[in-house]
């Protein structure tokens, strides 16, 4: 798989990331929403380093993904749940009729 530099800037601080072909929008989006949140905690609280501020930043969307791993675990867990229902159900129903014309 063929990789790409690309250039992105945190904190002014500018950064060249190797990138697999085909993915270099997603590294930009992901690198502008850093952004964004590193600008938001700045403002919060001036007196943060550049390190700290980076691993609130870290924290931050640490805890964001494991939220949404959980949310999409307890997803697929009802999901199956209600296929688990549909099948009983179907499997049933075809009892009944193979019941009824026996």
């Amino acid at each position: 798989m063929s990789t790409n530099a690309v250039d992105i800037t945190l904190m002014g601080r500018s950064y060249s990331i190797a990138c697999p072909a085909g993915q270099e929008k997603a590294l930009k989006l992901v690198a502008h929403n850093i952004e964004q949140q590193l600008t938001q905690l700045k403002s919060r609280t001036n007196s943060l380093s550049r390190e700290d501020l980076l691993v609130m930043a870290a924290l931050n969307i640490g805890h964001e993904l494991l939220s949404e791993k959980t949310k999409n675990q307890e997803y697929m867990e009802q999901m199956d749940d209600r296929i688990r229902v549909l099948q009983s159900t179907l499997e049933q129903a075809l009892v009944e009729r193979s019941d009824r014309h026996d």
